[in-house]
């Protein structure tokens, strides 16, 4: 995928993610990006270790796969923030 096109990605990942599991973090639209794409790539990693496809096309299977990775991703910076501010 090209760099526009991992942008656009990241960004619908990253908000479907967001809309999923909403909470008191605030994240800018480019945050949420690289949430996304971050999200992508754990879950393409993830996807690929256990022998799946992972992430290689702007598709259905893609884009579960780069939401199921931005959830543990934003679960994650929500665990250790919320540690940190206490």
């Amino acid at each position: 995928m090209g760099i526009l096109l991992w942008v656009v990605f990241g960004l619908v990942a990253g908000s479907v993610a967001r809309w999923i599991m909403p909470g008191p973090d605030r994240l800018g639209v480019f945050a949420t990006m690289l949430l996304g794409v971050a999200g992508a790539l754990l879950g393409g990693f993830v996807g690929a270790a256990i022998g799946s496809s992972g992430v290689i096309a702007f598709d259905g299977r893609s884009l579960l796969t780069a939401i199921i990775g931005s959830l543990a991703l934003l679960f994650c910076y929500r665990t250790f923030s919320m540690r940190a501010a206490v």
